[in-house]
């Protein structure tokens, strides 16, 4: 077996269906390679949707369910190590790798490189939505595992993914800073493409993706080098900005200081405005995606940076 596909979902079948369908019209041969999909929630759904596709379908298809830790790590651990190939293939249930993503990723790994991190497409409406722009960012990753190549081997040497890692977020890249690490050469596979659509999503979904900044922390934590040398969070020292003239205002306004408190929330107010504005520039501008952005923009700030400290107590870093 040459390649082992691996699929993480949760409750996802229709979205899995047309991952599974796509990754089963591979250009490679179906005898050189096998689809596993590890299904994090254990769902009886999505185990009939799976039982249903590998009695049709040319390369074999597995299913296992995933019962003990949880989460995309996990999941994609009780994968590889269920995988007979030499290389494993990982993408996400809601991608479309095109026909040729197999045959690329196997031809860049194939000259004496450990990994090989594929491309991915985000297509985006003309004006999109601040969550489908933070989306396409997927396309300038350095190493996802939406679309990425390991020997076996070599994830056996690094351990696979650490499952602390409880959310999509950055287990990717403690993986790829382990293969470096640890010596291994991971090259770019260009040519190995997956198309990642980006779902619809509630309202205010930006709120509820501030708590993933706890993982930045045990990156930073396991990797301090490669942590300041290749990850740069985005407005960071801007969110501190916000939050101090924020605290200033509500202190200084407990203790009667009208005057502080009233030149502290002006710059809140600035602060806060400007960061609106950069979210609204080239964005869709339907009143509801509006509101959304106005009430989010104020709100994110002080639960990114909540999130962030949290996760310096939880895993005993020093880190902001």
């Amino acid at each position: 077996m040459r390649v082992s596909v691996v699929i993480p979902t949760y409750r996802r079948p229709d979205l899995l269906s047309r991952c599974l369908a796509a990754v089963a019209a591979q250009e490679l041969d179906p005898n050189d390679y096998e689809i596993i999909v590890a299904d994090d929630a254990s769902d009886e759904a999505t185990a009939r949707r799976v039982e249903e596709f590998a009695a049709t379908s040319a390369p074999a298809v597995r299913y296992v369910a995933v019962t003990a830790n949880h989460g995309p790590a996990a999941a994609r651990n009780r994968g590889w190590h269920a995988a007979r190939g030499d290389v494993i293939a990982f993408t996400d249930d809601d991608t479309v790798p095109n026909s040729a993503w197999l045959r690329a990723g196997l031809a860049a790994i194939k000259n004496r490189a450990d990994a090989a991190a594929g491309r991915v497409i985000v297509p985006l409406p003309p004006e999109p939505t601040d969550y489908q722009r933070n989306e396409s960012g997927l396309e300038r990753a350095e190493f996802v595992t939406a679309n990425c190549f390991v020997r076996t081997d070599a994830l056996k040497a690094v351990g696979g993914f650490d499952e602390r890692f409880t959310a999509a977020w950055r287990e990717d890249s403690d993986l790829h800073f382990n293969l470096l690490e640890q010596g291994f050469r991971v090259v770019r596979a260009a040519d190995a493409v997956v198309i990642h659509p980006v779902r619809p999503v509630p309202w205010g979904i930006s709120l509820r993706q501030q708590c993933k900044g706890r993982f930045d922390a045990l990156l930073y934590r396991k990797h301090r080098r490669l942590f300041r040398e290749r990850v740069r969070p985005v407005r960071v020292w801007d969110y501190y900005g916000i939050c101090a003239a924020l605290l200033i205002g509500v202190i200084a306004a407990a203790f009667g200081r009208s005057g502080m408190a009233f030149a502290a929330f002006l710059v809140w107010t600035v602060l806060t405005g400007r960061f609106f504005v950069r979210r609204l520039r080239g964005a869709e501008h339907s009143t509801r995606h509006v509101a959304e952005m106005l009430v989010t923009s104020a709100l994110i700030p002080p639960l990114s940076v909540f999130w962030r400290l949290a996760g310096a107590v939880r895993f005993r870093v020093p880190f902001a």
